[in-house]
């Protein structure tokens, strides 16, 4: 079959000069007769791998020295959990609603304090984002929390809300797993973000935590010791045996983001790839996206088919045509192309080709 143009919203597609390096070193990383995957955590040699992975992502996302890198575990779906042991002193959070993820993030809230609804684009069916002078952020808010790109739904926040503008002094925590190192952030911004890696920074097993230093220190007495925020920072992300070859593995991602221009030149990048994929679906008497304009995610692209009794013919030909994983989201149906950094845009113009001759045949 070779390799084929995948779609996945996560695992998702690799830089393929990742994965060569990868298996070149497998057997033997330089010289020290060991895989990555059989050093100690604490032996200098991957103690000089996570370091320069480190340098590597502050560097790309200009992360002020102020907030600490940290490299954990448990996925995005722990820190929904982790967060608010740190960060909510048992108190209120807000929570602005724009698809699943942020809904799974409330809920998850809920069982360590307050957790409120902010602002929610629910009847709308989750393809608008709620303008931040509608949210309702309650004085005594100890966190603001956004999915800045919803994977399921495909909206974005291509601008970070600015809390500040709106008279509010809680810090924003953001949920940035599946666009982290596809655009700039801005940090003044932010008091927290965090994100699982298996989209756009490496292999699942990884997640990463950037947290502004004034926010450790404060979790709650039932925190676990290997979620404190604090304590996994005084220790460099290894108070616990940390996910050893999955940071390696983002550390050959970062790497080799620095090499293709950096988070500029892959912004550019991706508002290309999306660009083509959105004026295909616009033009399509066939397909159709469903999200407003103005917040489209340029990550994850979900599309329908006006007759959707043609689904298993277009996954079945986009198989054949070496179109991978573009089946939808059980809870929304339809489809759905994920278009991470690693995704080339040869893969986007296959993707529309293959679409545009289904559409051709099927009229």
């Amino acid at each position: 079959m070779g390799r084929a143009f995948n779609f996945s919203a996560g695992p998702a597609v690799m830089p393929e000069a990742v994965l060569q390096q990868a298996a070149s070193e497998m057997l033997d990383w330089h010289g020290s007769g060991m895989s990555v995957m059989e050093m100690s955590h604490r032996g200098k040699e991957f103690i000089s791998i996570y370091e320069q992975a480190e340098a590597d992502l502050r560097e790309l996302l200009a992360v002020p020295a102020h907030f600490k890198i940290l490299f954990m575990q448990g996925g995005g779906l722990a820190e929904n959990a982790i967060v608010p042991l740190n960060l909510s002193q048992g108190g209120a959070m807000d929570f602005v609603l724009t698809g699943s993820w942020s809904q799974k993030s409330l809920k998850e809230a809920g069982k360590f304090g307050t957790a409120r609804v902010a602002a929610t684009a629910q009847a709308d069916g989750f393809t608008t984002l709620p303008a931040p002078a509608t949210w309702q952020i309650g004085a005594d808010s100890r966190y603001v929390h956004i999915c800045s790109n919803e994977t399921i739904h495909g909206v974005e926040f291509h601008q970070l809300p600015d809390l500040k503008a709106l008279g509010c002094d809680a810090p924003l925590v953001v949920d940035f797993s599946s666009h982290v190192a596809s655009r700039p952030v801005d940090w003044s911004r932010v008091g927290l973000a965090f994100g699982g890696a298996q989209k756009n920074l490496g292999p699942a097993g990884l997640t990463l935590v950037i947290v502004r230093e004034d926010l450790m220190g404060h979790a709650l007495p039932h925190c676990p010791s290997a979620f404190d925020y604090k304590l996994v920072a005084d220790n460099q992300s290894m108070y616990n045996t940390p996910p050893t070859y999955s940071i390696y593995i983002a550390g050959l991602v970062f790497q080799w983001l620095k090499k293709n221009g950096g988070i500029a030149a892959m912004e550019q990048r991706n508002i290309a790839k999306a660009q083509l994929l959105y004026d295909f679906l616009d033009s399509s008497s066939l397909f159709e996206n469903r999200v407003a304009k103005d917040c489209r995610s340029r990550m994850n692209v979900p599309f329908f088919l006006r007759d959707e009794s043609r689904n298993d013919a277009f996954l079945a030909g986009a198989k054949a045509a070496n179109l991978l994983q573009l089946k939808g989201h059980k809870s929304v149906g339809g489809m759905r192309a994920s278009i991470y950094n690693a995704m080339p845009i040869e893969g986007v113009q296959a993707l529309v080709a293959y679409m545009r001759e289904f559409e051709k045949t099927q009229a």
